[in-house]
C-alpha cells in the first residue's frame, strides 16, 4: 500500500487529554503575549491602554490567528502537540484542510466574540437609560445561554472525545494528529531505585536516634576485647569500672583519682572543683591526680 501524502493522509484521532492540553497552551500563550506587550508601556502614563484594551487585544489575537489557524490549520498549542484541524464537514475520511470560510468564521467567533463581550461591557456599564438596561439584560441572557451550551458541549466531549469547544462543533473543525503517534516506552527502573533508597534513608534517619550507640559500642567491646593479661591494679579497676562511685550509673568518660574506684569525669571534676579536699566516698582517699582509665579497661564490661 503506497504511502499517502498531502490531502490523502489518513486521520489519527486525538486523545481527550491532548485536546485539553492544547487549549491550556493556547491560553498560556495569549497571557504571555499580552504581558510582553503591556510591558512595553511601563514608561508611559498609567492607564494609557485602558480605553483601547479590547481593540488592542483583538489586534494581537488577529495576528496570532493569521500565523496559526489561517496558515497552518492549527493553533500554537496544537502545533506543539502535533495536532491539526480537519475539515469534518467533508464526506471523505482522509485528511482535508480547513476551508477559507471555516477559518474566517473561526476568527469571528473567537476574536470577534471576545472583543464584543469586553466592549459591550464598557458600553453599557455607565448607561442609565431604560433602553440600555433592556439591551444589557438581553446580552446577559444570551451570554448565559452560550455558557450553558458550552457546558453541554464539554460534557459531550468528555463522553465522545471530539470537539472540545462549541466553536469547533459548530464549524465542523475536528482535531487530528498530523502524524501517527508511536508508543512511548518509559522505563521506571531508575525511579523505582531512587524511591527505594529514599525510603531506606528516611527509615534510617528515623531509627538511628532511637539506638543507644554508646551502650551498643560498650557491649560489642566487651565481647571483642579480652581482659586477660592485665596487671593486679588493672584487674582491681576493672572490677569497679561498671559503676560510678558517686552517681551509681555506668561511668561516662571513666576516671580514677588513684584508688580502686571509678568515677564519671563530670561527677569527680565538679566535686573536686567545689572542694579541693575531696576524698573518695568509698575509701576516703584524697584526690591525688585525675587520670582517665585505659581504653581496654574503659570499654570492658564484666558479667
Amino acid at each position: 500500500m503506497s504511502s499517502s501524502t498531502g490531502n490523502e493522509r489518513s486521520v489519527n484521532p486525538v486523545l481527550r487529554i491532548s485536546q485539553l492540553d492544547a487549549l491550556e497552551l493556547n491560553k498560556a500563550l495569549e497571557q504571555l503575549v499580552w504581558s510582553q506587550f503591556t510591558s512595553c508601556f511601563h514608561g508611559f502614563k498609567p492607564g494609557v491602554l485602558a480605553h483601547f484594551e479590547p481593540e488592542v487585544k483583538a489586534f494581537l489575537w488577529l495576528v496570532l490567528w493569521r500565523f496559526t489557524v489561517c496558515s497552518k490549520n492549527a493553533t500554537v498549542g496544537q502545533a506543539i502537540l502535533n495536532i491539526q484541524y480537519k475539515n469534518n464537514l467533508s464526506q471523505t475520511e482522509k485528511y482535508q484542510p480547513l476551508s477559507k470560510h471555516q477559518k474566517l468564521w473561526y476568527l469571528i467567533f473567537t476574536v470577534g466574540g471576545r472583543w464584543l463581550e469586553e466592549r459591550c461591557y464598557d458600553l453599557f456599564s455607565n448607561r442609565q437609560l431604560q433602553s440600555f438596561f433592556r439591551i444589557k439584560s438581553y446580552i446577559n441572557f444570551g451570554a448565559g445561554l452560550l455558557k450553558l451550551c458550552e457546558l453541554l458541549n464539554f460534557l459531550i466531549f468528555l463522553q465522545k472525545g471530539t470537539f472540545a469547544t462549541l466553536t469547533e462543533r459548530v464549524l465542523g473543525m475536528r482535531s487530528v494528529f498530523c502524524k501517527p503517534q508511536s508508543v512511548r516506552q518509559v522505563g521506571f527502573e531508575y525511579m523505582n531505585r531512587e524511591l527505594l533508597w529514599h525510603g531506606f534513608a528516611e527509615f534510617l534517619i528515623y531509627l538511628l536516634p532511637l539506638i543507644n550507640i554508646q551502650k551498643l559500642k560498650l557491649k560489642i567491646s566487651s565481647w571483642c576485647l579480652p581482659i586477660t593479661g592485665l596487671s593486679n591494679s588493672e584487674n582491681i579497676l576493672t572490677a569497679h569500672c561498671k559503676e560510678c562511685s558517686l552517681c551509681g550509673e555506668w561511668p561516662t568518660m571513666p576516671h580514677t583519682i588513684g584508688c580502686s574506684h571509678v568515677f564519671c569525669y563530670y561527677c569527680i571534676k565538679s566535686n573536686y572543683l567545689s572542694d579541693m579536699y575531696f576524698t573518695c566516698p568509698k575509701c576516703s582517699l584524697e584526690v591525688r591526680s585525675l587520670q582517665p582509665l585505659k581504653y581496654k579497661i574503659e570499654m570492658t564490661e564484666l558479667h
